[in-house]
């Protein structure tokens, strides 16, 4: 069974690992939490249609965010490690 630190620390390690999970989830709370604050100044606007709305924002965020993550960490797999490894065959090409 796990502890709390072994839990906090597996987010940690989640989170150096992918970096845009926490931004997501910061941002889709953040979105949630202003539309909620807004509810009560919605106007003539029908609960369902405030509740859509706040749902496709959040969920818009958290998909973004997903996005960029997945196009950061193809960068770094094939574009920055590659040149890397490039990087260090060449040095070791140069002090044969």
């Amino acid at each position: 069974m796990s502890t709390y630190d072994d839990n906090e620390s597996k987010f940690i390690r989640k989170a150096k690992e992918n970096p845009f999970v926490p931004v997501g989830m910061a941002g889709f709370f953040a979105i949630v939490g202003y539309r909620l604050l807004k509810l009560k100044n919605r106007g003539d606007t029908k609960m369902s249609v405030h509740l859509i709305h706040m749902r496709v924002a959040a969920q818009g965020f958290v998909v973004g965010a997903m996005t960029v993550g997945v196009l950061y960490s193809m960068y770094n797999e094939y574009i920055a490690k590659p040149r890397e490894a490039q990087k260090a065959v060449q040095a070791t090409e140069q002090h044969k």
